[in-house]
């Protein structure tokens, strides 16, 4: 893969993730979904993973810092939801 092609995928999943974000964003402030809702979280969560990818590729740390976070919140709260699903079964 040359460094042109693999810049470009870095460059769509970056706005894959900035996207996922923002539409997680918009439809908790819309309240179109709340935060119990697991799409949120894995709209947060993949966004976030994108963003960290992009983020590292260009150097960007103090963005990948935040984006580590945000991931790791979004990996607790999926996780805290699956469990709670699997408690009432």
């Amino acid at each position: 893969m040359s460094n042109e092609t693999l810049k470009l995928w870095i460059d769509i999943i970056g706005w894959i993730g900035s996207f996922e974000v923002i539409i997680a964003y918009f439809l908790i402030s819309a309240h179109r979904i709340d935060a119990n809702n697991i799409y949120y979280q894995i709209l947060n969560g993949t966004g976030a993973a994108f963003l960290v990818i992009n983020t590292i590729y260009y150097g960007a740390y103090p963005s990948t810092f935040i984006n580590i976070v945000w991931l790791i919140i979004a990996g607790v709260a999926i996780i805290k939801m699956i469990f709670q699903r699997s408690s009432k079964s």
